[in-house]
């Protein structure tokens, strides 16, 4: 028997379940990297009122309603193909709604932003393409062999293939998940989630590594040592290759154009869903289904300051309170990119910043808007 339990000696698994509540099996192939699983419950706060005679505490019964959250840390790790989905793929679906769509690509020759094909495509919008190591999503669909980019590739000369890659779309509804925390040895205590939702994603730029984390409310933890039906074992593990994307590799478009934005310091991208539990019906100690509320998309960056029309437009675009498009890149090789785009946000008048040596500007949250869930994409290329 170990001392202890190392920290490292710790695995995480998740799939989409069939049904909100219902645990999903899982298998090796649903191993994913994280940097930490944080599981918090609470018990509901009920203050006994009865005349006991004393005044010590009794207690309460056992069966208090429980509420149940949970946090996962990760990085932007690489895969072995742009048309491969991450392995936490389940974890962006059950934030955005909508499940992953692949791309194959094909041959196309580019114009700025449009790109025509050699044979019908099968795009729609927010789908993903790859070239060159960039990352680009349709914008808008002009006929069976031509589409409208959210932002021009940089580097292309005549026709040229263009990769693939899986992308996110937002929905009305949210699918659930199971969580599984795994530790080693198997005489630690084994955990799982069944019915996570997640409400909050967060995607932060320019880190040590590229970081996506995960914040919601699941419907129960369930532990291998007051299981009554016994624990789900492990599937047997294997090595997973999934390195870690630094956190300055990528870029940044702006702007109506859009322009490419080369002085950025910091950018996050904040999707909440405003997720409520049904936790008050009368019989039930566990959350029967989830609620999603009015969905915030938020983005808010820091940059140097530059005279060029890029800063005017969007100082512009500010104090008038137009809408204009955002596209981050995450990563700069196959099977390594992460894309974010907004295409209608209202960046809000930017903080003028001048304790260095040169000006930055801060957008503080700015918020997306759209017609019916087409305020984002995100996309792994």
């Amino acid at each position: 028997m170990a001392c202890y339990i190392a920290s490292n000696n710790n695995r995480f698994y998740v799939a989409r379940e069939p049904a909100y509540g219902s645990a999903a099996g899982v298998t090796a192939a649903d191993r994913f990297p994280a940097v930490r699983l944080g599981i918090r419950e609470r018990r509901e706060a009920v203050r006994r009122r009865d005349k006991t005679g004393t005044r010590t505490f009794q207690g309460l019964p056992a069966e208090l309603r429980r509420q149940t959250s949970f946090e996962v840390t990760t990085y932007l790790a690489g895969r072995a193909s742009g048309t491969d989905k991450p392995r936490y793929g389940a974890l962006v679906e059950s934030a955005m709604g909508g499940e992953g769509r692949v791309t194959a690509g094909g041959t196309a020759t580019a114009n700025g932003l449009v790109l025509s094909f050699q044979a019908a495509h099968g795009l729609s919008e927010g789908m993903a393409l790859t070239a060159g190591g960039e990352l680009r999503m349709v914008a808008g669909v002009m006929d069976a062999q031509t589409v409208v980019l959210n932002a021009p590739f940089t580097a292309w000369m005549g026709a040229a293939p263009v990769g693939g890659g899986v992308s996110y779309g937002l929905d009305e509804m949210l699918p659930s998940v199971t969580l599984y925390d795994y530790w080693s040895p198997e005489g630690a205590v084994q955990r799982m989630l069944r019915g996570a939702v997640v409400d909050e994603l967060e995607l932060e730029v320019n880190g040590d590594f590229h970081e996506l984390r995960f914040e919601g409310v699941a419907a129960e933890l369930i532990d291998s040592t007051t299981a009554a039906g016994g624990f789900p074992a492990e599937p047997a593990v294997e090595q997973m290759d999934a390195p870690p994307v630094l956190g300055h590799l990528g870029q940044m478009w702006l702007g109506l154009g859009p322009s490419q934005a080369h002085t950025v310091t910091s950018a996050r991208v904040r999707v909440k869903n405003n997720v409520e539990t049904r936790t008050r019906e009368f019989g039930w100690v566990t959350p029967r289904c989830i609620a999603p509320g009015e969905r915030e998309v938020t983005a808010e960056f820091e940059l140097y300051s530059q005279d060029t029309a890029v800063f005017e437009e969007m100082y512009q675009a500010a104090r008038w309170r137009q809408p204009v498009s955002l596209v981050v890149q995450m990563g700069e090789q196959a099977g390594q990119m992460c894309g974010v785009w907004m295409k209608s946000f209202v960046p809000e008048t930017p903080e003028f910043l001048d304790d260095e040596t040169r000006l930055r500007w801060r957008f503080s949250a700015s918020r997306a808007q759209g017609g019916a869930s087409d305020e984002l994409w995100i996309a792994f290329g």
